[in-house]
């Protein structure tokens, strides 16, 4: 396995943390459930624990640095973040230490534990920094861009730097890059080991404010694609006013430069296509001036066409035509709903025409075609989404074990099931036994092994919601067993039964305290209604059982047997 060269963690803080002045930082980590996902054969959490300390033992002994981490006591809480150290110098035992101790359970409040190490680095009263760490989507409802910009506004100097470990949902994409974006920090994807060390590594961008002495400039470049910002290699030239050139001319995506105090005129050229920007700025003594130009190009362009109606949970066929970029996908969704946010989606590489979900309840929606730059919609289409209707035909009652033959109308996609539930069952996903619609119309559904009142179910295996349901007794089956009171030790017994004999029955001795499903010898009750099974060989007193595990699995008979 490739190790992450971890050391260059520190790189990623912010410049300014390794000034004279040393402002604090609290990092925050992820330990919510995914952590236990693994990166080449390693669990998540295991890089995570070897990332700390590297940090600690790269970091400056004076920087002050704290630990903020989520979802690390208890499953399904949304409150469960927790500050284990605040910044300090010398601190980085504790640290080590609380990381080692993480067991991921939980969910992913991530914008939350940022807010909360914001407030323990007291960011409305001085600078703070926060660089979070994390490899799933918000699953606490928290809207990303308005905490951002929440947190921006209240702050004095305050940045989030945002990592997304091995992450390809494009709604957490979106969530971390909104982040990021609104505090003036850094955002980067990885998806693998040697990619996330090359993120943390590329995240610095807060520089120590200069001493004073010559006037400072600092120039970059960025490029308007859509509603997103992207970096853009161009070649930097600077004129004094009377026309003379200032520097020699560079290539790159920013730069700085000492130059004398006065007035400049700072020339941009975008290498791709030769457009030039221009901005004039003025340098004081002993001060600096920033110069960002920021060039416009048009997103490409994309159209969709689809049915203008389809059922609910079913599938249409789109045809789109667009850029087909590494990551686009159409999406069905609200309509006017935020372009991170959807119901269904599939990759455009998937084809063309491309199959596309529709959501499961009746309705105005719209397909979107999405450009994964950015998480920008090219091209939207409104779909109304019409109900579909739902019906299931079988018995009342049936035998403990038995097949029903069930006929069911519906959607009748690849993914919806029929089930056999409980009465108090809660969701689709809570049942004793299931088949799938795909394998016929009517479709055999075992029945439980234990006989009482249940329901046959509809189930859609989009959401797993219940379409339809109906009421069905399930009555228990007299079974006997036939032999004799007393045998030889290892002789072969012929057992007589009146059971069901579904596949995979069968008649075992045992020990009166065996489990259901320990045995002996044993015979397949399918092998007629007298089968032969072998007596053990040590004597003693015994049970012969007809055991049936077609659905679970259940005693139907047992007889007492001595063994002489």
């Amino acid at each position: 396995m490739k190790r992450i060269g971890w050391a260059a963690l520190a790189c990623c803080l912010p410049l300014s943390l390794a000034a004279q002045e040393r402002p604090s930082a609290i990092l925050v980590l992820d330990a919510s459930g995914s952590m236990w996902g693994q990166i080449e054969g390693e669990a998540k959490i295991e890089i995570a624990r070897r990332v700390v300390g590297d940090l600690l033992a790269t970091l400056p002994t004076d920087q002050p640095l704290g630990l903020t981490v989520y979802g690390h006591r208890r499953k399904g809480d949304c409150g469960d973040i927790e500050t284990l150290t605040l910044p300090a110098a010398g601190n980085r035992a504790a640290i080590a230490e609380a990381v080692a101790g993480l067991k991921p359970k939980g969910k992913t409040p991530m914008l939350d534990a940022v807010r909360q190490a914001a407030e323990a680095l007291r960011y409305t009263e001085e600078k703070a920094t926060v660089i979070l760490v994390s490899d799933g989507v918000e699953t606490c409802d928290a809207d990303p861009c308005a905490t951002a910009a929440a947190l921006e506004a209240a702050g004095v100097d305050f940045t989030a730097h945002v990592v997304g470990f091995d992450i390809d949902d494009p709604q957490a994409l979106a969530q971390m890059q909104c982040l990021a974006d609104q505090t003036g920090g850094t955002f980067r994807s990885a998806a693998n080991a040697e990619e996330l060390g090359a993120a943390l590594t590329a995240a610095a961008t807060v520089k120590p404010d200069p001493a004073p002495g010559p006037a400072r400039l600092i120039y970059s470049a960025t490029e308007a694609y859509g509603s997103t910002f992207r970096e853009v290699e161009v070649v930097w030239e600077v004129y004094t006013e009377d026309g003379a050139q200032a520097m020699d001319a560079t290539q790159g995506i920013s730069g700085e430069a000492e130059l004398p105090p006065g007035t400049y005129l700072v020339r941009a050229l975008r290498l791709s296509d030769e457009t030039v920007e221009e901005r004039r700025v003025t340098l004081k003594p002993g001060g600096s001036e920033g110069v960002e130009i920021v060039f416009a190009e048009a997103l490409p362009l994309a159209t969709l066409s689809a049915p203008a109606s389809g059922t609910a949970g079913g599938m249409v066929e789109v045809t789109w035509t667009g850029p087909d970029g590494d990551g686009d996908y159409l999406t069905a969704g609200p309509i006017g709903a935020n372009d991170a946010s959807y119901l269904t989606f599939e990759y455009t590489a998937k084809g063309n025409p491309l199959p596309l979900r529709l959501p499961v309840e009746p309705g105005a929606y719209e397909i979107r075609y999405v450009l994964a730059d950015g998480i920008q919609t090219l091209a939207r289409l409104p779909i109304t989404v019409t109900e579909r209707g739902f019906d299931l035909s079988a018995p009342d009652s049936a035998p403990v074990g038995s097949l029903v033959e069930v006929a069911w109308s519906g959607g009748g996609f690849d993914e919806d099931f029929l089930t056999v539930a409980r009465l108090d069952a809660g969701d689709g996903n809570d049942y004793v036994t299931y088949a799938y619609v795909r394998d016929g119309n009517p479709v055999g559904l075992r029945m439980p092994l234990e006989p009482g009142q249940y329901q046959l179910r509809y189930v859609v295996g989009q959401d797993s919601s219940v379409a339809v349901s109906q009421p069905i007794t399930v009555t228990d089956l007299s079974v006997t067993l036939a032999a004799p009171d007393r045998v030889a030790a290892g002789s072969m017994v012929a057992v007589s039964h009146t059971g069901p004999a579904y596949e995979g029955d069968y008649i075992t001795f045992v020990t009166p305290d065996a489990g259901v499903l320990d045995y002996l010898g044993y015979a397949y009750t399918s092998d007629g209604a007298t089968v032969q099974v072998q007596a053990p060989d040590t004597p003693g007193r015994y049970e012969l059982r007809y055991v049936s595990t077609v659905a679970g699995e259940r005693i139907l008979a047992r007889r007492a047997v001595v063994v002489e």
